[in-house]
Parts: C-alpha cells; sequence; structure tokens
C-alpha cells in the first residue's frame, strides 16, 4: 500500500532518449560554470525543483557566504564540471570562454547549456554557441536559456508563462534540456539545429519587431494632423491678423489631433481585410497568395488597433482635462457676460442640446466596444475564445466600434462643414479629413454584403475556384501554404 501511494497519479510518459534527467531522491547535480546575477538566479530555480547544484567560480573564496542558496555548493570551475552528472551552465561572458579550455577532460560527453546574449546584430557571422562547440568538441553545445531573465527565473517554481528558446545539433541532448525547461516550470520551444543560435541570441536585442511599421504609422498621422491643426488654427490666424491662439497647443490641439488618429488608424485595422478580399474576388480564387505588403499589413492588424485604443483613451482623459484649464473658465465667463449684456433670460437651444448628447454617446459606446476590443487581444483572454467567438468580437464589434466612432465624429461636426465659414483660408476642418477612410472602409464593407459579392466570396473561401486563366488547376485538398493569411480576412 505505501508504494502505491509512492506512485504519481500521472504517469510521464516514457522517453526514447535515455539521456534525459532521472531525479533521484538525492536530484540530479546540475553545475553552473560562473557566480554571477544569472548564475544564482538560475541555482535558486535549480534547487526550488529539486536539482541539486554546484557553482564553479574562478575564485570560490571571493564568492560572499549567503550569495547563493542553502544546499549550493561554490567550488572551483573545475570541480563543478567533474561534479555534475550531466548538465552543464556555462554562464560566464562569450570573451572569457578562452579561460575554460582547460575544462576540456572534465566537460567532456557532458551537455553545455549555453545561456549568452549577442552584444549586436551579427549579420551572419559565427553565434557564442557556435564558438563554444568549437572550443569543445567533445562536449555537446545546446543554446538556451538566453531569453530568460535572471528575475523570470525567481519568480517562483511553476511559472510557465515564459518561453524557452532552445536549439542544437545533438538531438539526445537537445531532449535532455527540453524536459530539464519543462521541468523548470518553462515552456520550451526547439528551434532545430545549431545554425538558429545566433537568431536565438540577437532575440533579446530586437525591440518590438512587429510594432516598428505599426508606431511610426500612428507617429505619422499624429504629425500630420498636429501640423495641419497648427497651420490652420494657430499660425495662419496669427500671421493673418495677429490672433494669439498659441496656448491652444499643449493641450486643444492635441485633444483635436488624438480622435483623427484614432479614427484612421482604426480603418487602417479593417481596410486590409476588405483589400484581401477584393484581391480574392479578382482573382477568382484564394489559392494565390497576396502581395507581401499585404501580408504583412494583415499581420499587424492587432498592433494598429491597440494604439487606436491607446489614442481614444489619452482622448476621453484629455476632453474631461478641458474643464479644469482656466481658459475654460475665462471662456464661460466672458460667454455669461456677453448673454447678461444682451439680455438674454433662456440659451437652451434644441438642436445643441441632441447634438451633444448624441456626440457624447456614440462616442462613449465607440470607446467601450473598443476597450473590449482592446482586451480580447490579450493572449490569456483571447485563447479562452474559439474562432467563432473571436472572429465576432474582432470583426462584427470591431465594426460596431468603427461606426461608433464614425457616428460621433459625425455629430460633432453636425452641419458645420456646410458652412461656408468652417473652411478659413480654403482648409476643411480636421475632423472631415479623419472621416474620409472610415467612411471609405464602411462603404466598402457594405459593397462586400451585397448577395452578388457576399456569396461569391464565401464559395472562394470555401475553394471554389472561377474558370481564370490565372487560376490554378487542382488545388490541394484542405487549403495552400497561404491558408492562414487567407483566413485572416475574414475580420
Amino acid at each position: 500500500m505505501e508504494s502505491d501511494m509512492k506512485t504519481p497519479l500521472l504517469a510521464t510518459p516514457a522517453s526514447d532518449h535515455s539521456v534525459l534527467l532521472s531525479r533521484d531522491e538525492g536530484g540530479s547535480v546540475i553545475a553552473i560554470i560562473g557566480s554571477g546575477d544569472f548564475s544564482r538566479s538560475l541555482s535558486v530555480r535549480l534547487v526550488a525543483c529539486g536539482f541539486r547544484v554546484v557553482v564553479g567560480s574562478r575564485s570560490p573564496s571571493r564568492v560572499a557566504r549567503g550569495l547563493f542558496p542553502d544546499g549550493v555548493e561554490v567550488q572551483s570551475q573545475r570541480k563543478a564540471a567533474a561534479a555534475a552528472e550531466k548538465v552543464v551552465f556555462v554562464a560566464v561572458f562569450p570573451e572569457y570562454y578562452h579561460t575554460l579550455e582547460g575544462l576540456k577532460e572534465p566537460l567532456a560527453g557532458k551537455v553545455l547549456v549555453d545561456v549568452s546574449n549577442a552584444t549586436r546584430i551579427k549579420g551572419g557571422a559565427q553565434s557564442n554557441a557556435e564558438r563554444l562547440a568549437e572550443l569543445f568538441p567533445q562536449s555537446r553545445v545546446v543554446k538556451g536559456f538566453n531569453v530568460v531573465s535572471a528575475w523570470a527565473l525567481q519568480t517562483g517554481a511553476h511559472d510557465g508563462s515564459r518561453q524557452v528558446l532552445i536549439c542544437s545539433d545533438c538531438s539526445d541532448s537537445k531532449a535532455t534540456v527540453l524536459q530539464l525547461a519543462r521541468g523548470l516550470g518553462f515552456s520550451p520551444v526547439d528551434m532545430g539545429g545549431l545554425c538558429a543560435s545566433t537568431d536565438i541570441e540577437e532575440a533579446p536585442l530586437i525591440l518590438f519587431p512587429s510594432w516598428s511599421c505599426p508606431i511610426l504609422a500612428t507617429f505619422l498621422l499624429f504629425l500630420f494632423f498636429y501640423v495641419y491643426s497648427f497651420l490652420r488654427n494657430v499660425l495662419l490666424p496669427y500671421l493673418d491678423h495677429g490672433e494669439n491662439n498659441f496656448y491652444k497647443l499643449p493641450l486643444v490641439t492635441v485633444n483635436e489631433t488624438l480622435p483623427a488618429v484614432a479614427l484612421v488608424t482604426l480603418a487602417l485595422v479593417y481596410l486590409p481585410g476588405l483589400l484581401a478580399a477584393g484581391f480574392q474576388l479578382g482573382r477568382g480564387t484564394k489559392y494565390k497568395r497576396f502581395p507581401d505588403w499585404l501580408d504583412r499589413w494583415l499581420c499587424r492588424r492587432k498592433q494598429l488597433g491597440l494604439l487606436s485604443f491607446l489614442c481614444a483613451g489619452l482622448h476621453a482623459v484629455y476632453s474631461m482635462c478641458l474643464t479644469l484649464r482656466r481658459a475654460a473658465g475665462y471662456t464661460l465667463l466672458n460667454a455669461a457676460y456677453r448673454q447678461v449684456k444682451a439680455g438674454v433670460e433662456n440659451s437652451w437651444v434644441e438642436q445643441q442640446v441632441w447634438r451633444s448628447d448624441l456626440y457624447l454617446s456614440c462616442g462613449i459606446l465607440g470607446f467601450g466596444v473598443l476597450s473590449l476590443l482592446a482586451i480580447t487581444s490579450l493572449p490569456s483572454v483571447g485563447n479562452a475564445l474559439n474562432w467563432r467567438e473571436f472572429t465576432f468580437v474582432q470583426s462584427g464589434l470591431g465594426y460596431a466600434a468603427l461606426t461608433l466612432s464614425t457616428m460621433h465624429t459625425l455629430f460633432f461636426g453636425w452641419d458645420f462643414a456646410f458652412f461656408r465659414g468652417a473652411y478659413p483660408y480654403y482648409l476643411p476642418p480636421l475632423y472631415l479629413l479623419a472621416l474620409v477612410l472610415p467612411c471609405t472602409v464602411m462603404v466598402g464593407r457594405l459593397l462586400l454584403a451585397l448577395p452578388c459579392l457576399n456569396v461569391r466570396l464565401a464559395k472562394i473561401r470555401r475553394g471554389w475556384e472561377s474558370a481564370q486563366p490565372w487560376a490554378p488547376k487542382d488545388p490541394e485538398p484542405g487549403g495552400s501554404a497561404d491558408a492562414d493569411s487567407q483566413r485572416n480576412c475574414d475580420v
């Protein structure tokens, strides 16, 4: 009965590789060459997961007592390498790899895990892991754990929210490190052979690779609308008749620019889907790839949507702060004084009341739906939705947010666009420019909803092809290599 209680309820599947780590009651011995911050954090994680750890230092006597957790032995590098059963982490800077050449004998036949990062984009040069493999030809080098920070190693023994990229030319050694990463609570990703080590080492150097184009597009839109508003409402009135409106630059002009950027950016989220549908209708097939620029655009819609949400949120905060300005108080007092001087007892204007209430209502609803879109973009939330639910939120509610935001802008403009005074210096109002692209997207969506186009598009996306000469004759069942890109067109 006692032996049955010690048997785990969920048995671990047996592996074909005999080199996988097997922890007994004492725990497998893992060595770490190096005594820096990463070595300390890694030892904390390993000890918490039941491993015995030996840290190798060039000067063990200089390592402060209490720097490493209880149970971790700090020895010389040679003794630590000899004590390791199978896995040795190399946690020293690459420029000091040559100092480890004296450890070739104790490290022979063992798995060396290189955790170093690149200091710059090398452009095809030899990686640190490949250099380590040349220095230790009798050892088996595995690249991994370099994308995990020292903080992430100490956040808990079962924190599986971080991916660990791993590559090696030795499949058995790679399987050992993959199993170790799972034992530490991480999610290992097999990146293939050691030739992928350059990309893994340079991964921490790349800053938001999928955000560069969306951020640049949003910044250029903000710059365009801000400069346009500055010229139309501040600079030209000052040059024309000396009207000083420069006080508007920090708050009013920014608050005029943000909703325009948010609306246009939101339209840019759904415009590539319409273009993709147009390509499919024109070609009569879904088995031909989209242009590269459209593929990249489709893959950046999430980032554009989140940036639109950011601009809309900032606009809401700026709008609430408008009444706190000193200029707003002066404007209200001046308006009250003019009303008293004119003898007006009741300034109620029914049309303006309806306009302001509809304008605010559409804005609040649009921002609420946009907030829901932003929340469902989080991986933890999006993964809880099935494909139909996710499509409904991101496509159906997305167009609802675009419609409400467009109506918010239309109610703000009301009928002012039809007055001659709305075009000083022959320049249209800012909101009128911001409405061009969203209205175009909405009209395009309505056209695709027509039965003659909707039915044909649905047939194409289910594999039907028109008898066009450029369409492939015998498509493979189940789609093509571009199937994932084509599915993005549905939203």
